[in-house]
């Protein structure tokens, strides 16, 4: 009997002090590979049920590594531009939501060519960015996600494009949203400069453009990826040593514009007889990519890999209405258009997931997926269980989706709200709202109040406009869609003529019968 009451004793204590492990074990690193303008074919990875002749051209081997160790996302959205996509990954904010629906910079005003549209005009958006109070004017009042992440034990780091909010305004600084290191980040969202030797800026270029912090490299022959993966690397050693976990948002201001060669890549692209804005972007997207296998290896080599989730992502569709070379919006084909469009080729991302032991190696999930989702994903990877924020999430956690969980697979509509103007012209490019539900996808375009429907899977490069032929699955989207609407309290353009807001979608499908 005493020899029984010994072992049970000792069972207690074995179980108790197991679970007591379990729940003193240490969060994983979170690594956030952010790319700007990043288009869903910018890559060797394949993320069609085929490889395609953009995928033949650009050389990412690296994003091949992560992709055979975890999971590909091949229905993987951002928003149309960057701005939105920013506010809603550290918020989990739809963008119809939280407001800040176009590109900021410039305090207390809307771009420029928001005033001046032929029929519409446009709301008053929160062009001031992310407001860390209440009553800071067109901000959108939140705790943002490294806030959270930092007040839960997390080492923060930001490294590169922040574009969080306007010029003065705090969330220009991303120490003000959390980050316990900023690099390079402030108010513009693109560099004046990509080259060291032009001190990341450009003569003649306003100075809100040079990339600051990054003294150290002017005059070399540096290119600002690599200056910039030299400090993500050092500053990843703080938390090493302090034996904290630390959270990594890596946002590369590559490869936006000015499109430049990293002349260490250029070379064979000349060589293929590419023309020159092409042979740049392709050795920017090579630079990336090397930027990515330095922290792959930098965590290796520290013995971190094994606890460090790592998450690959890119704010908006490829560029192709501007800058690049070759016929304008076919940059992303199979895709239509690009940056600034609500068609596929401006919204479907590449995205990675590599989590050590849950995720199972060349997994491809078809699910689909957008921005604000990343919110609450990262927090649930952090073990962060409940807090406490004014903000409204929309976003749905993916981590289920990580450890190959087919029942837990997300199934709801997603949303997009763009009530702008871009300033550049193309198939797409405008005023709109969107809704995807399933393979099926319904566009309202505000200044024309045209409807298109599309099946994205027979006709993943929207061709056939299927909204004459296939009346009920337009309404029911559009239901849909006008009730996300409303329900956010969305605003929406109102027309010069009248000076009455656009119809809501369902208005617009009842009128057209």
């Amino acid at each position: 009997m005493q020899r029984l009451s010994f072992f049970l004793f000792f069972l207690i204590i074995f179980l108790w002090s197991c679970e007591t492990r379990k729940q003193t074990e240490q969060p994983p690193n979170i690594i956030l590979f952010f790319v700007d303008d990043m288009g869903w074919q910018d890559t060797s990875v394949p993320f069609w049920n085929k490889s395609t002749v953009f995928n033949e051209i650009y050389k990412t081997p690296n994003m091949e590594q992560l992709a055979k160790k975890g999971v590909k996302f091949t229905n993987a959205y951002a928003t149309p531009v960057c701005s939105p996509t920013r506010v809603s990954l550290m918020t989990g904010m739809n963008a119809a939501r939280h407001r800040v629906t176009n590109w900021t910079l410039r305090p207390d005003q809307k771009q420029p060519m928001e005033l001046n549209h032929p029929t519409l005009e446009f709301p008053d958006w929160n062009y001031n960015g992310i407001g860390l109070d209440s009553s800071t004017p067109n901000t959108t009042f939140s705790k943002p996600l490294p806030q959270l992440l930092a007040e839960n034990g997390y080492y923060t780091i930001h490294a590169g494009k922040a574009h969080f909010g306007a010029i003065g305004y705090p969330s220009s600084n991303p120490l003000n949203l959390g980050f316990d290191v900023n690099i390079a980040g402030h108010a513009a969202g693109a560099p004046g400069s990509y080259l060291g030797t032009q001190n990341f800026t450009k003569p003649g270029k306003a100075e809100i453009w040079a990339v600051p912090g990054l003294e150290k490299y002017h005059g070399q022959d540096i290119f600002l990826t690599e200056a910039l993966t030299q400090e993500v690397l050092a500053a990843m050693d703080q938390p090493v040593h302090n034996k904290s976990p630390f959270f990594l948002y890596f946002a590369l201001y590559g490869i936006h514009t000015p499109l430049m060669a990293n002349d260490r890549f250029i070379k064979p692209y000349r060589e293929m007889g590419m023309e020159e804005p092409e042979a740049r972007y392709a050795s920017m997207i090579e630079s990336m990519d090397q930027a990515l296998g330095k922290v792959l290896n930098y965590l290796e080599v520290n013995e971190l890999e094994k606890n460090t989730v790592i998450l690959f992502m890119s704010d908006n569709g490829g560029l192709s209405a501007v800058a690049r070379g070759g016929e304008k919006h076919t940059h992303n084909l199979p895709l239509k258009s690009g940056k600034g469009s609500i068609y596929e080729g401006g919204i479907r991302v590449p995205m990675l997931a590599y989590w050590p032991n849950k995720t199972q190696a060349e997994t491809v999930n078809q699910t689909p997926l957008i921005i604000e989702d990343f919110f609450p994903s990262i927090l649930e990877i952090a073990q962060i269980e409940s807090v406490d924020i004014p903000q409204i999430v929309d976003g749905k956690s993916f981590v289920p989706l990580l450890q190959n969980d087919a029942k837990s697979e997300i199934n709801r509509p997603l949303f997009w709200h763009y009530p702008n103007d871009w300033g550049s012209n193309g198939p797409g490019i405008g005023s709109f709202s969107a809704i995807r539900q399933g393979d099926w996808k319904l566009i309202y375009f505000h200044t024309n109040k045209t409807l298109e429907l599309y099946n994205l899977n027979d006709d993943i490069g929207e061709h056939q406009n299927l909204f004459g032929s296939n009346r009920e699955k337009a309404k029911q989207l559009a239901f849909l869609l006008t009730q996300h609407l409303k329900n956010v309290n969305a605003q929406m353009p109102v027309e010069k003529l009248t000076q009455e807001p656009i119809p809501w979608p369902t208005n617009l499908v009842e009128s057209l019968e």
